[in-house]
């Protein structure tokens, strides 16, 4: 449902990325963490074409948004930069990770019914 969600989203030009997951990902990949059916460089180049989502680059808003996040936000960089991206630009975050759910130190994304 949710992989059904996110590509209806991506057709209404509704998805956007945290610049920082581009970075996850190939650190997940070379991990060998994140298996993919075709090489590594493709696999990037489709997933983050501009037809498919926008990239939010890592900018003074995302820094600002980063300095305010709660002390008690856990110390993970990368999580606090993706969450920060969110915060700065107003966007509901599709997560998995049980840290940023539990923080609720941002909005977390719901699929559309219907």
């Amino acid at each position: 449902m949710e992989r059904k969600a996110l590509d209806a989203e991506a057709e209404r030009g509704g998805l956007f990325l945290a610049a920082i997951s581009l970075w996850e990902a190939q650190m997940l990949h070379a991990k060998g963490r994140l298996e993919l059916p075709l090489a590594f460089s493709e696999w990037l180049e489709r997933a983050a074409a501009p037809r498919m989502l926008t990239l939010v680059p890592l900018e003074v808003g995302v820094i600002l948004a980063l300095d305010r996040l709660p002390p008690s936000f856990h110390g993970d960089p990368a999580d606090r930069l993706i969450v920060a991206t969110a915060r700065a630009h107003g966007l509901p975050l599709a997560t998995h990770d049980a840290n940023i759910r539990r923080s609720r130190s941002v909005k977390l994304w719901k699929p559309r019914r219907g």
